[in-house]
């Protein structure tokens, strides 16, 4: 079959592997629908983690079940399915707590497993015509039959979930003010969460002019980080002591206005920009290992955080990765009544074959690249 394969640094192909197969009795092959480039995928691409060329990439994953094993109870061939990027159990400690992206089973001696990506198990990616489902009961979540919300159901294997994630990391609720840093695929989603969840006012803070744009669409206040300090821009236009909320959506790949990367910067601006006692939610992602990171501390994934600020005010933050197992259903249920559609932040749908095109374009951040989908067997929305 064809697949993403990664080559190296800032290069993929779309090459020949060897097809999937049934492998256990709880397994189904997945003929893909469509499948998305993510932002953590740009990690892997720009050389910026330990994978090794030959990986399959992709984990947000969806189709119609192509083939059955026989331990399958709950599934059937042609059913419509999205695969939440953890790959998980179902059965053990952090599963059964609905901590799917911990799974305690699938990656032994690493907390969590996923499709596609670096360290997280022996799982193909499906940016590919056909993918292997483990533990297809659990982590398969069924959908409407024929084509209806194919975008938007696509959201639900990662980026949609994750932006949720973090709006219950950072404690989000009604009435309450938040401050999104990053306006990427995941930052959009955590705003666009944090106002259905009803907060009264939403800041989105990046520098890249069509990122901000759509987060204004969605009705959040835009901040130009590029225009000055954003924590005293936010606190400005408040007129208080900060937000009630914070999210990281940016990670470990942050930089200065200038363009120079530094890697806590991010999370010191939260500290500044939440007020005392408030919430942070960091879902951006940071490794404990950066073949190219700016400094030999943040090589080892050791960060100059402030932690005397934080403490002396009085923060919490959660971060990890999201259970999107854990809010999937609930989401899905939410489009299908009409109250969610995430794929407002889709802007390129593309085959299979135009993938390497589309990593470069989305890694340079280039306009009406906020989203890319990739459709390796079906024709392309109209």
């Amino acid at each position: 079959m064809k697949a993403v394969v990664y080559q190296g640094p800032y290069e993929v192909a779309v090459s020949d592997v060897e097809d999937p197969r049934i492998q256990d009795p709880q397994d189904v092959l997945v003929k893909i629908s469509t499948t998305c480039i993510c932002g953590s995928d740009l990690h892997m691409y720009e050389g910026r983690t330990d994978a090794e060329p030959g990986i399959v990439f992709g984990h947000e994953n969806m189709g119609v079940i192509e083939e059955v094993g026989s331990g399958v109870t709950s599934l059937r061939r042609g059913q419509r399915v999205v695969m939440p990027f953890n790959v998980a159990c179902g059965f053990c400690r952090n599963c059964r707590a609905g901590k799917t992206a911990f799974c305690e089973v699938v990656n032994p001696g690493f907390a969590g497993g996923a499709y596609g990506y670096v360290s997280m198990g022996p799982y193909t990616g499906g940016q590919a015509e056909y993918l292997r489902v483990p533990f297809a009961d659990f982590n398969c979540v069924p959908l409407p039959e024929g084509s209806e919300h194919e975008s938007d159901f696509a959201l639900l294997a990662d980026i949609f979930p994750t932006g949720y994630h973090a709006t219950e990391l950072a404690g989000v609720r009604p009435g309450e003010t938040v401050a999104v840093y990053g306006a990427g695929p995941v930052g959009l989603m955590a705003a666009y969460s944090a106002l259905l969840k009803g907060a009264r006012q939403v800041f989105v803070v990046d520098k890249v002019a069509d990122r901000l744009q759509l987060a204004e669409r969605i009705g959040a206040t835009p901040i130009d980080f590029s225009r000055g300090d954003p924590a005293e821009q936010i606190t400005d236009a408040l007129g208080d002591s900060g937000t009630d909320r914070g999210i990281d959506a940016v990670g470990y790949q942050a930089t200065a206005a200038e363009g120079e990367e530094q890697p806590a910067i991010v999370l010191n601006q939260l500290v500044d920009t939440v007020r005392p006692t408030g919430g942070i939610g960091t879902v951006g992602l940071y490794l404990p290992s950066d073949p190219g990171a700016p400094n030999e501390n943040a090589a080892q994934g050791l960060l100059l955080f402030d932690i005397g600020r934080f403490f002396e005010r009085g923060l919490r933050m959660g971060t990890g990765q999201a259970d999107a197992k854990a809010y999937a259903h609930q989401l899905r249920d939410l489009i299908i009544a009409g109250r969610a559609e995430p794929s407002f932040v889709v802007s390129q749908q593309v085959p299979l074959s135009e993938a390497p095109d589309a990593y470069a374009r989305f890694d340079k951040r280039e306009p009406g690249y906020s989203k890319v989908l990739l459709h390796p067997n079906a024709d392309l929305p109209a």
